[in-house]
């Protein structure tokens, strides 16, 4: 799906309440309002950022550092973008779409005081846990492959399928680190300035050679690892996994981090980049790990929203921008609301997507022709339908059963379903891209809860289930609320296979298709990380080439979202990277 969606059905979320099976249409309860900081937003502020999602948050507390007064407008209730917390059922909080936390920059960490200002994770291990459908022999269990920190474990898990992969493996995961450790310079900058380097008077090529420090570290750091950087970039991962493994649930489970948000197939070239973004996160100082933050991911969002009103920044929810205020000299001047009020400033920032940005926000005669149409042409192509579900039991794997409604150290992890082979996952890849919603979904399902006390009553619990593949249109046609239940239960049917009773123990669920999570988060196509991760669209080229410096053709306009370098997850770069490029302008304006 490229470019504009078209018109979004109303999201639906059936509750299950009372004896099992009976249902009513509505979802009950909402997340609690975020308050503003005051009653209403000053009618002239130096930067006015558009939209509370975290690297929204994270541009406005650098803004205020940098001594710009700043203003943070969110068209919903509640902050957070696609990092929220939202009591969907009474008693029950979801992270409703983003729901792990690794990514997050440990700079912005630090700088921001996110502890203090009341982060707390959930670390996890073991991290994966992938069951098999199959019949035990000899009366023994289905057999699961666990990963995990530690690694004598982890081989011995590996070993159940293949010795030979069970002694690659530790290799294999240092070869990763070392790659993923290498572009780190290139997160916390903005991509090269290429016009600045080529033209211009000495001074400016000067200054903008500046701009190379975070490559040149990079390929320092890479040294005699740049050809496998640049062959796990562009080819497809598996090619990779093919190289370093045999057994299949090995080579699966890690493909599933390869394709996790990405309309691709391990088999596409580039899904090996998917990869090494998901392993460059860093948590409590240990590389590539990945938790749950306490209270939901809502948590991380509302502990930059504390460090940014600390720090003087005034943040609003339910103000809805309507257009961004362009003056006659062509500069931004500011925003104006849905309801007329308009907001002045020197600069703005837009959390919003690319095409939300120019195609709806923007004047389109501020803008040529020749740069509409490539905003057009973006890839928001969004595999994802998210299901958030309220259980009353813990869900008991064949392949690891546990007594008495106990959790074991597999609830903790992501459990990888529907991931017994890559051949599952190419299957299911190819009915999407035909239009159909996968018979066979790939399921990743985690229960934050199992850590995480403060989500669901006693005795009940959360569960995520981040599916794959579904298309924005069935064959054409938009999501109907008897195609979301139906291919809710087709993914429940999945899970009672290896989790038997996990139907019976449901008492709600939310089903966000791709034009669900577009309508409501604003997530263009559906797209979480705001436009493919795709080769055509990283570094120099995100969004696009001619705004890779997070400058819009408009003076005075920046883009502060995922939909910029150096892309998607809670990672806050975009944020800080767009903020630190404000200030500079206007200091040497």
């Amino acid at each position: 799906m490229r470019g504009r969606a078209a018109a979004q059905p109303r999201v639906m979320a059936a509750a299950v309440w009372g004896a099992r099976g009976r249902r009513s249409a509505a979802v009950l309860g909402s997340a609690s309002r975020s308050k503003s900081s005051q009653a209403a937003p000053k009618s002239q502020y130096d930067a006015v950022v558009i939209g509370g999602g975290h690297n929204g948050l994270v541009a406005a507390a650098y803004l205020q550092k940098g001594g710009l007064r700043t203003a943070v407008l969110e068209r919903r209730h509640v902050l957070g973008g696609a990092a929220v917390t939202e009591e969907l059922f009474p008693g029950f909080h979801f992270s409703r779409c983003s729901y792990l936390l690794s990514l997050l920059r440990p700079h912005i960490y630090n700088d921001l005081e996110l502890k203090k200002h009341g982060l707390k994770v959930y670390m996890r291990d073991p991290h994966a846990f992938t069951p098999m459908l199959e019949e035990g022999v000899g009366g023994a269990l289905p057999r699961s492959l666990t990963l995990g920190a530690d690694l004598v474990m982890t081989q011995k898990e590996i070993g159940k399928f293949s010795q030979r992969d069970a002694k690659a493996y530790p290799e294999f995961v240092a070869h990763l680190e070392k790659l993923a450790g290498a572009i780190h310079p290139l997160l916390d900058a903005p991509p090269v300035d290429i016009p600045g380097v080529t033209s211009g008077s000495l001074r400016k090529r000067l200054a903008a050679a500046k701009t190379l420090r975070p490559i040149i570290k990079c390929g320092l750091k890479l040294g005699a690892n740049l050809p496998d950087f640049y062959e796990i970039v562009t080819a497809p991962i598996t090619k990779i996994l093919n190289r370093w493994f045999e057994s299949e649930p090995l080579r699966a489970t890690l493909a599933t981090d390869a394709v996790i948000g990405a309309m691709t197939s391990p088999s596409n070239p580039g899904s090996g980049y998917v990869l090494l973004h998901h392993v460059m996160g860093e948590l409590e100082k240990e590389k590539g790990a990945w938790g749950y933050v306490e209270g939901g991911m809502g948590g991380v969002s509302r502990a930059i929203a504390s460090s940014a009103r600390s720090l003087g920044v005034d943040i609003f929810t339910e103000k809805d921008v309507e257009q961004i205020l362009v003056g006659s000299d062509g500069a931004a001047r500011g925003v104006v609301l849905k309801d007329g009020t308009e907001i002045h400033s020197k600069v703005v920032l837009s959390n919003a997507t690319p095409y939300v940005t120019f195609s709806r926000l923007t004047p389109q005669s501020s803008l040529s022709p020749e740069f509409i149409t490539a905003v057009d042409q973006i890839d928001y192509t969004s595999p994802v339908t998210k299901i958030n579900v309220a259980v009353d039991k813990l869900p008991n794997f064949l392949a690891a059963p546990t007594p008495n409604d106990k959790p074991g150290p597999h609830h903790q992890c992501s459990i990888h379903l529907n991931c017994e082979s890559v051949e599952v996952l190419e299957t299911a890849y190819k009915e999407a891209i035909n239009g159909r919603p996968s018979a066979r979904p790939m399921l990743e399902m985690t229960i934050p809860s199992v850590l995480d006390p403060t989500l669901a009553p006693p005795g009940c619990h959360v569960v995520s289930l981040f599916t794959q593949f579904t298309p924005f249109h069935i064959e054409g046609k938009e999501w109907t609320d008897h195609d979301r239940e139906a291919y809710a239960d087709t993914a429940f049917d999945w899970v009672e296979k290896y989790a038997p009773g996990f139907k019976k123990s449901v008492v709600g669920r939310d089903i966000l298709t791709p034009p669900d999570l577009e309508r409501i988060f604003g997530l263009t196509g559906g797209n979480i990380f705001h436009g493919s991760m795709s080769l055509d669209q990283l570094y120099l080229a995100r969004p696009l080439p001619s705004i890779s410096d997070y400058r819009a053709p408009i003076k005075g306009l920046y883009l502060c979202g995922s939909g910029s370098h150096p892309g998607g997850g809670v990672m806050g770069s975009p944020g800080w990277n767009a903020a630190l490029t404000a200030i500079a302008d206007l200091k040497r304006n």
